[in-house]
């Protein structure tokens, strides 16, 4: 897989009446190598670097934390109606999506609730009768 921009110094050739055109030198790195390579030894290749190995799924998991600003655009809702919707202050709810601030567990654990059943969340938030 090649980078989308190569790196390349360009080369000035005069032309009649002072003019200047570029031609483009040989690219910097030789991708054929790189090129011929499988998936599989792409990837074992990648996995055998300490420096840059891919994450294990677990880690994965844990680093998928809930986005208050995902799931209030998923849901159609300004910050106020959200905030509003589901008790949430303005100011707390700006701060997570500013990245001011990280919500604690509980609080993930709520926006994880809402991301799955936001309209039971609001009915069992509305004042009672």
């Amino acid at each position: 897989m090649k980078p989308k921009h190569h790196i390349t110094k360009r080369k000035p050739r005069k032309l009649a009446r002072g003019k200047v055109a570029y031609e483009p030198s040989a690219p910097k790195y030789d991708w054929t190598a790189f090129d011929a390579l499988t998936n599989a030894a792409v990837l074992k290749a990648a996995r055998s670097d300490p420096d840059a190995r891919p994450l294990s799924d677990a880690q994965l998991q844990r680093m998928k934390r809930p986005n208050a600003k995902v799931i209030r655009r998923a849901l159609g809702l300004s910050q106020s109606e959200f905030a509003r919707s589901f008790g949430i202050p303005i100011g707390t709810l700006r701060d997570w999506e500013q990245g001011r601030a990280e919500p604690d567990q509980a609080a993930r654990s709520y926006l994880k609730v809402i991301t799955h059943h936001p309209e039971v969340v609001r009915q069992a938030l509305k004042p009672a009768a």
